[in-house]
């Protein structure tokens, strides 16, 4: 998405709108989910799940300082990080996955993968942004992305699938559920976008 402002020329009829993040707010953001997600994933394949961590908490600091509104983001965070605690400790319970480090409690999740759903929140608001209002779309990126996302971090060594086909297809109906639900969330603690209001 390129950025995009109201319109602010005297007498304007217009309704205002909202600026969107920039091109170069956008490719960034991309750059530093990537890289944390990679770092948190062979931090804990590697026996490091404290610096994966630690990686993943750096790129949500810089995505809050970035922002126009923080603390609403930060909010965002907070939701997604207790969604994913209940979410993966729900798996964790089930037997059908097991994580190599960075799991105190075999009946809850890895600290690392929690924090792995507050850096999703971070790009709800940039570079998932064209997911808004879609909720079909979105259902349907979560059964598949979802899955997926998890099948790339076993096969980099975060984790290991005790019984493969039952895990997947937990994970998709439970992403396919959840994704939409993130999408609104996004929506309702937006603290990317700013309110552009015209001038009279």
């Amino acid at each position: 998405m390129i950025a995009s402002t109201a319109p602010a020329g005297a007498g304007s009829a217009t309704p205002a709108r909202a600026a969107k993040p920039t091109r170069a707010i956008q490719i960034a953001n991309f750059v530093v989910f990537q890289a944390a997600w990679f770092a948190a994933v062979l931090g804990a394949a590697h026996g490091l799940p404290l610096w994966g961590t630690a990686a993943v908490v750096v790129a949500i600091a810089w995505h809050l300082a970035v922002s126009a509104r923080p603390l609403q983001e930060a909010r965002l965070v907070a939701l997604a990080c207790l969604i994913g605690l209940v979410v993966e400790s729900a798996n964790a319970m089930q037997g059908f996955v097991a994580y190599p480090s960075g799991q105190p409690d075999p009946l809850l999740a890895p600290y690392w993968m929690v924090a792995l759903w507050g850096l999703l929140a971070i790009a709800l608001n940039v570079t998932m942004r064209w997911l808004k209002r879609r909720w079909w779309l979105a259902a349907v990126l979560g059964a598949v992305a979802g899955p997926a996302s998890f099948a790339s971090g076993v096969e980099l060594g975060g984790a290991r699938f005790i019984d493969a086909t039952p895990a997947l297809a937990t994970m998709a109906v439970t992403w396919a559920l959840l994704m939409p639900l993130l999408v609104w969330l996004g929506m309702r603690y937006d603290g990317v976008a700013v309110p552009q209001v015209p001038h009279g």
